[in-house]
């Protein structure tokens, strides 16, 4: 099956598509965005097990664990959107929009 997350990362202006196609919950990765740090974490993180990926159990899923090694900002839910996509290819998820809003608060 076959899955897309697009994320609008925020103030960085940047989108990324990621499309994740899994057979026998082995999943490849392809990632497109305009950002100059996704070209290194595309070549990265092309092909994925879907059990790594949804649990903590056994270690990090890769798209973190590669994040943390090619990505300056912890907060790009780029890796985030990964493992949803990756969840959703995989049917141990249903299709279903994540959404953070962010926004000061006055004392």
């Amino acid at each position: 099956m076959k899955a897309r997350s697009v994320i609008e990362a925020g103030i960085c202006g940047f989108t990324t598509t990621v499309d994740v196609d899994c057979t026998d919950y082995e999943c490849t990765v392809e990632i497109q965005s305009d950002c100059p740090n996704m070209q290194r974490y595309r070549e990265q993180l092309q092909h994925v097990s879907a059990f790594t990926e949804m649990s903590y159990r056994g270690g990090r899923p890769l798209a973190f664990e590669t994040a943390e090694k090619v990505l300056p900002h912890t907060a790009c839910p780029v890796p985030v959107g990964i493992v949803k996509a990756v969840e959703v290819a995989a049917e141990l998820a249903f299709p279903r929009d994540v959404v953070i809003t962010v926004s000061k608060v006055e004392d």
